[in-house]
């Protein structure tokens, strides 16, 4: 398979503490720990817009295949991060807003989450529930 894109980005300064920035410079950000009152991102809302960025547009590739006229289709993800013991996870909660009577816009969405490559990446890794707000 080609590679389509590639990118990296380093991060110095402690991790969740530290700086993120992007080898082309467009993604340049100070980190800080989720609740700790900085006024910095944290990688969980980094995954999460990545995540919802990634599933929005395969869904509306999708759709356009599947010949529905649906110029956006706002997707929403809630990445919570989870800690027990010091063993920590997450979890995904993907909500989709489709113009489609709901049946139809479930079967969407399901096609997607195989199709997205973020699922594709997190498939069996962590729980991913899917919401799907149809007309």
């Amino acid at each position: 398979m080609s590679v389509m894109y590639q990118t990296s980005v380093a991060v110095s300064g402690g991790g969740r503490n530290g700086h993120a920035r992007s080898d082309d410079g467009i993604l340049d950000v100070d980190l800080a720990m989720p609740g700790s009152g900085e006024s910095a991102t944290n990688p969980e809302q980094l995954f999460a817009a990545g995540y919802a960025a990634c599933f929005a547009s395969a869904a509306t590739a999708l759709a356009k295949k599947q010949g529905h006229e649906l110029s956006d289709i706002p997707v929403t993800a809630e990445v919570a991060l989870h800690s027990e013991n010091h063993d920590y996870s997450l979890s995904v909660k993907l909500i989709a807003e489709v113009a489609l009577p709901q049946s139809e816009a479930e079967t969407l969405i399901h096609q997607a989450h195989e199709m997205c490559p973020y699922s594709k990446a997190t498939r069996g890794n962590l729980a991913v529930e899917l919401e799907v707000r149809g007309q």
